[in-house]
């Protein structure tokens, strides 16, 4: 009976894009009865019923995507590869996160299940993890028959939206997934073509350029392009001096005085703005034409979606697009908000907003705005766009600083919430009062306005000014007198002019663009998605072409403003945004169903291979404004470092971004590890390959360091090898200095790299693993030398044994005896020898072990 109740229980596997949120599905599906276990990715098991019938659950995760695209192994060394061949490369997918493991955890967990119900984000990227999922486990699950796959569509995670979402489940969404494959293989083939070209041609040129990869990307160069057009516009701005009159009245009764403003604005002839001056200077008093008083409201904000986060963020909070996107994730997996990615700022029909406000009637912050605003009842949210994705993002549960954690996280949710209670507040009323004096035949005005009912801006306040809403960019009108003293002129009415000046100013050129204004140009030109314009905005900083100065203003760089003119001399398409605009629109149209996932593929890699061609026969025209901006290799390169393996001459080092060694009578350079520091080895030091002087990479002052061939560094002489392989990775079989003659046992930390014995850090010992950055540190002193015994290996272990020479004043031997010979990792006496830096040192000790003293 037991074996036949077994047989009826359907086995489901659940999986999450993130543990947190497989966490969170577990807890509210299982009712406190979920268990834990340990695996790869944690997983958690409960009792239940699915589809009508007992089941048994499995919540596990992924992290994020499964599997990205690369080209074929052949493809990837850049000086054996045209770039133009990659538009028509074949790409492979590889597993994302290797280390990790997650595809060998999935197939585990799928196995014997019947099942599969997926809870990746709701969103195109979330869609295409959806189908690497069931690429993974589709083999692996029982057969039977009907419908074993299933997705569940939600917008937070909360206890009642996983219920829901459960009670709904629907299919995964393959056009969607298909749009995401479409961009993913576009940018891969286009940007790596242009990156690796241009990368390649100016660092070969100058040394100056501190930017370690000159890459190109389709939304990437758009997003730089309105940055450098702005910098473009204030650099060829002339400044024009102009005067105006401005004259101030001082009401009868004692108001405070108004400046008024003249009706004719800037005259930019200074002798024609003081015959103006001399015109009303003889009168003394100013007569009231008329006064108009209207009244007038501003709306209360839309719902909040992605985009308008992020400039609000920026302009407001003075946090960056990616940073603003991190902290808002986390506050969406912590279960504070809904999901933040989304266009839509029109909430759906039933999604019930009342509930949501109600939640928050007893925050100790704005409790009793809410209460007081439930009493008088809500209004309801202003009309918007629903684009059928997400609803706008909203706060799912009332929190306090204490609860998110305060920093960043509270004040972003802060404002998220104030936002979300103003979209249901009224609008704010205001009087505008407009008046219009006269001296003499000159006109002069006077405006302000004053509050009626601040409705919303009672909630949604900047810097104390219930009158200004922060969700707008619109700029408020400054008061350009006391509103009160304005409010009582009457017309006919005569004030005295208390001071009459002709004021001088120069124009200004506009600022540089704010990261707010950079997201809304993105917006409007199709440029990314609401969750890649954060990552392009970032990219372009990283890659030193633009930097962030104060008040979020986003500045380009030399290198940045060189590029920019150097593409619209050669191709303006290829910085302008329509291009790149016309590509999501095809996107668009594989995510909807109306258009073929390879017919839009090929016909932008066809446009954009014409596009390569001539931008790599007229790279001359980029070249001339790089030549006057940055220096050549010679002026940049410093000391003599290491010789070179083809003239036997010796190359130098440019030290600024990328780091190089520069060869000048072979006229070639050799890229460096970008992180620490390269010193010269020793004349003896040489490849056996190809005769090029051994340099030594360091990480830190006390960190590892290995040696490495700038030649086979650059261009791995090994099939399988890639670029960037330094001796202590190196496969040559007989090398003094490669992996095999220095390798000591596999790293206890990443279980993928090997211990190497440190031969650069002599006299002090030390193992640092070839993969990561665990480092072994061997004694205090004691030690004298150290070898390896080649070709003799613990019987325990494997490990290569060590051959060790104690000095005599510090030998721990028996006997004043200053050798020894054993295994570091399963000898007593030598293990103890041992501490780790950065990793743990695991090891199977047995008494004394095998080791040999004399």
């Amino acid at each position: 009976e037991h074996w036949w109740a077994l047989a009826m229980v359907a086995q489901v596997l659940m999986v999450a894009e993130k543990p947190s949120i497989a966490q969170s599905i577990a807890k509210a599906l299982g009712n406190g009865r979920e268990e834990k276990r340990r695996a790869k990715i944690d997983c958690y098991e409960f009792d239940g019923t699915f589809r009508g019938q007992p089941a048994r659950f499995r919540v596990t995760a992924v992290i994020g995507h499964v599997f990205s695209i690369d080209f074929e192994s052949q493809f990837n060394n850049w000086g054996a590869v045209d770039p133009v061949d990659l538009f028509n490369a074949p790409v492979r997918r590889c597993e994302a996160n290797p280390k990790a493991r997650v595809v060998e955890h999935l197939k585990s967990e799928a196995r014997g299940c019947e099942y599969l119900v997926l809870w990746l984000d709701c969103d195109r990227e979330g869609e295409n993890i959806c189908f690497e999922v069931i690429d993974v486990t589709k083999k692996v699950l029982a057969k039977r028959g009907g419908r074993q796959i299933y997705r569940a569509k939600f917008s937070a995670v909360g206890r009642a939206d996983i219920l829901r979402a459960m009670s709904a489940l629907d299919e995964p969404n393959q056009n969607e997934a298909l749009s995401v494959d479409a961009r993913q293989e576009l940018d891969l083939r286009v940007g790596c073509a242009f990156t690796r070209f241009q990368t390649r041609y100016f660092q070969d040129k100058y040394g100056n350029l501190d930017s370690s990869l000159i890459s190109y990307g389709p939304c990437q160069i758009p997003t730089l392009g309105f940055v450098v057009d702005r910098h473009d516009k204030i650099q060829h701005f002339t400044p024009e001096t102009f005067w105006t009159v401005v004259p101030t009245v001082a009401p009868q009764n004692g108001g405070a005085a108004l400046p008024l403003l003249w009706a004719r604005g800037r005259v930019f002839d200074r002798e024609i703005a003081t015959m103006f001056l001399e015109t009303v200077a003889p009168h003394k008093a100013a007569v009231v034409k008329s006064v108009v008083k209207k009244t007038d409201k501003r709306t209360r904000p839309q719902g909040l979606n992605t985009v308008e986060m992020l400039k609000i963020a920026s302009k407001r909070l003075g946090m960056g697009p990616h940073h603003a996107m991190q902290v808002a994730e986390r506050l969406y997996i912590q279960g504070f908000l809904s999901y933040p990615r989304t266009e839509s700022t029109a909430y759906p029909q039933g999604f019930d907003v009342g509930n949501a406000l109600r939640q928050h009637a007893r925050n100790p912050y704005w409790g009793d705005y809410v209460s007081g605003l439930l009493r008088e009842g809500h209004t309801n949210p202003r009309a918007g766009t629903d684009v059928g994705d997400h609803p706008p993002i909203t706060p799912m549960r009332s929190a306090t600083e204490a609860d998110v954690g305060g920093g960043d996280a509270w004040r972003l949710y802060e404002t998220i919430a104030r936002h979300f209670i103003a979209t249901l507040s009224p609008d704010c009323t205001f009087q505008r009062i407009n008046a219009c004096l006269q001296i003499g035949t000159e006109l002069f005005f006077a405006s302000g306005r004053r509050v009626l009912k601040p409705g919303f801006t009672a909630i949604l306040t900047h810097r104390g000014s219930s009158s200004t809403a922060y969700d707008s960019d619109e700029e408020d009108e400054e008061d350009s007198s006391p509103t009160a003293t304005l409010a009582a002129l009457r017309e006919g009415q005569s004030l005295a002019v208390a001071s009459l000046t002709l004021r001088e100013g120069k124009t200004s050129p506009p600022a540089y663009l704010s990261e707010s204004e950079l997201i809304d140009r993105m917006e409007r030109n199709g440029i990314g998605t609401d969750a890649s314009i954060a990552v392009h905005i970032e990219n372009i900083c990283n890659r030193n072409y633009v930097r962030i100065e104060a008040g979020r203003r986003v500045v380009p760089t030399p290198l940045g403003i060189a590029l920019v003119h150097g593409y619209y001399k050669i191709d303006p398409e290829l910085v302008m945004p329509t291009v790149r605009a016309h590509i999501e629109k095809q996107i668009n149209l594989i995510a909807v169903g109306k258009q073929d996932f390879q017919s839009v593929v090929d016909h932008s890699i066809d446009n954009f291979i014409r596009k390569f061609k001539f931008f790599v026969e007229n790279i001359g025209q980029m070249d001339e404004l790089f030549e006057a901006a940055f220096s050549g290799l010679s002026e940049s390169a410093r000391r003599p470092l290491s010789k070179c393996g083809k003239c036997k001459r010796y190359m130098k080092l440019i030290p600024q971004r990328p780091v190089r060694l520069f060869c000048e009578a072979c006229n070639e350079t050799y890229t460096m590890p970008q992180n620490g520091s390269i010193k010269g080895g020793s004349a003896e030091k040489v490849c056996p390959v190809d005769g090029f002087e051994l340099v030594i990479h360091q990480m830190g002052a006390n960190d590892k360091a290995y040696f490495l061939c700038p030649c086979c560094y650059n261009e791995p002489p090994f099939a399988g090898v890639k670029e960037g392989m330094g001796c202590n990775s190196c496969p040559h079989p007989t090398c003094k200095y490669a992996m095999a003659s220095n390798g000591v046992c596999p790293c206890s930390e990443c279980d993928v790299g090997t211990y190497i014995l440190d031969t650069t850090s002599a006299p002090k010992l030390r193992l640092c693993c070839n993969q990561c950055n665990s480092v072994i540190k061997i004694g205090s002193g004691e030690i004298h030398k150290m070898s390896l015994r080649r070709g003799e290996h613990c019987e325990d272990c494997g490990a290569t044994n060590v051959h060790v020479v104690f000095h005599k004043a510090k030998t721990p031997l028996d006997a004043q005896g200053t050798e020894y010979d054993g295994c570091l990792v399963c000898d007593e006496l030598l293990h103890g020898l041992c501490l780790a830096s950065h990793a743990r040192v695991t090891a199977r000790r047995r008494g004394r072990g095998r080791g040999r003293g004399r």
